[in-house]
């Protein structure tokens, strides 16, 4: 399906369940699409077994939805108002918000930009370096320009590019995105969530940090660390499902047994 937000964006996205269902929206990370970060890991059969609504777009930039290659127009405001204006579309007051990595970061500006909308928030694959300052400025952007990806030396942004190339993505997109007007995060801004929060990051994600880092700036966050994972193989752990619906039905209120992170 097709939405057209009043500023020209055309985001593609899917919509399955009930409106009178619990609903929840799935929201990719850096150079995936809906279909390829939830639907081929296996989030949409879950939420279908659940029997809970699931909506998950596609973020401009990326797979079916509009491909501006202008960096101006990845505002994090302008894309967490994208989410928000599908949600008027479909006429969804509040729902549970699940992101990312990049998605995540979308989340969090969703949830602080627009206080009330939200009953949950999951921030996957994100942890407390969410709080360093911008590394290596233009370095994604030259990966996805690069013509040749064997010839990009960083193990991380050559990964990123290979995943691209795979999914079909525009590269020129992807790189005007990576260049756009980054959202920093302080502690202090994060304080002012008041909404039920999980963080969940993998022991082996260098891009994330510690999920209990992020989580201890956020009042009553819990977080979720993922053994022997890496930022990509997060969004694919069964853990992770398993303790987003743990959340989600309340059970994280119960301590972990010892020894279980």
């Amino acid at each position: 399906m097709i939405f057209e937000t009043e500023t020209g964006i055309t985001l593609a996205y899917d919509d399955a369940g009930a409106a009178d269902l619990p609903t929840r929206v799935l929201v990719h990370g850096f150079a995936s699409n809906r279909r390829e970060g939830w639907q081929r890991t296996g989030w949409y059969a879950a939420f279908d077994t659940r029997r809970e609504r699931r909506i998950a777009l596609d973020l401009r930039g990326h797979g079916e939805s509009t491909r501006s290659h202008d960096p101006a127009d990845y505002d994090p405001s302008s894309m967490a108002t994208d989410i928000v204006a599908l949600l008027d579309h479909l006429g969804v007051a509040r729902a549970s918000l699940i992101g990312f990595s990049m998605g995540a970061r979308l989340a969090l500006t969703c949830a602080l930009d627009h206080p009330g909308r939200f009953e949950h928030l999951v921030l996957g694959g994100v942890g407390m370096r969410l709080f360093d300052p911008p590394r290596d400025l233009g370095a994604m952007g030259q990966a996805m320009r690069e013509a040749d990806a064997e010839a990009i030396a960083q193990t991380l942004l050559r990964s990123f590019r290979q995943f691209a190339d795979a999914q079909g993505e525009d590269r020129l997109a992807l790189a005007a995105c990576s260049e756009g007007r980054s959202r920093s995060f302080a502690p202090e801004d994060l304080a002012r969530l008041r909404v039920p929060t999980l963080v969940v990051a993998g022991a082996r994600d260098l891009l994330a940090g510690s999920p209990e880092g992020l989580a201890e700036a956020i009042p009553g966050a819990h977080a979720v660390t993922l053994p022997g994972c890496d930022h990509f193989g997060t969004i694919t752990h069964a853990l992770f499902k398993g303790r987003v619906f743990d959340f989600f039905d309340g059970w994280l209120e119960v301590e972990d047994p010892p020894g279980f992170r």
